[in-house]
């Protein structure tokens, strides 16, 4: 009985002992799958940093990127507004120049028109040929016609035309009988003038209706 009593302690012994290696290699197996599980998870927020630092890092390099191209574009800008407004006072002081140099011109062409006109007048108080003052009025005023002409200038066709309000300006109308006549022009109490295709005067015309 003894001897049957002493193997089943030491089988229970035994039992508990590899209880105890296995409970220990299972507290060895957690606790590697504990440090694995630790070391991943380092290396994926070590890993995650990294790559937010490089999207920073790349941000970084794109914000510059854009604030130099904003530099040369806004010095690209203040030169372009610079030579389109040195343009702009070019311009106007070229029309200016023009529109002075233009009514010079036509003045300077103008004086000896005058001049005629002077002498005639003179000539007209001891003149007693009616005839002959009539031809030097004639003279002068072809010549100022010859004027109008060097510089563009054409009468506005008007009597016997079609009323039409881009050349004509209607002071009043005139009641007529004949048809044909109705809605054109029958009188003209101003002249219009224009310059090539340009109105500078309106003719004031009498219209039939």
């Amino acid at each position: 009985m003894e001897n049957e009593e002493k193997v089943n302690q030491t089988e229970e012994t035994q039992k508990d002992i590899e209880m105890t290696e296995d409970t220990a290699a299972s507290a060895d197996n957690v606790t590697e799958n504990v440090d694995d599980t630790d070391k991943k998870k380092k290396s994926g927020i070590f890993s995650k940093k990294n790559k937010d630092k490089e999207r920073i890092q790349e941000l970084e390099e794109e914000v510059e990127k854009i604030k130099v191209e904003k530099a040369e574009l806004n010095d690209r800008f203040l030169r372009l507004y610079s030579e389109f407004d040195n343009y702009k006072k070019r311009v106007s002081r070229e029309k200016l120049d023009l529109i002075a140099t233009a009514s010079e011109k036509v003045i300077i062409d103008l004086l000896p028109v005058i001049d005629d006109y002077e002498r005639a007048i003179a000539a007209n108080e001891k003149a007693e040929d009616i005839n002959a003052i009539k031809e030097g009025f004639n003279l002068i005023y072809n010549k100022l016609q010859q004027l109008l002409k060097r510089f563009d200038v054409e009468e506005i066709v008007a009597k016997g035309e079609t009323f039409d309000t881009d050349f004509h300006e209607a002071i009043t109308h005139f009641p007529t009988d004949k048809e044909e006549d109705k809605g054109k022009v029958i009188d003209v109490t101003e002249k219009g003038y224009k310059i090539k295709d340009k109105v500078i005067r309106f003719a004031k015309v009498v219209v039939a209706q």
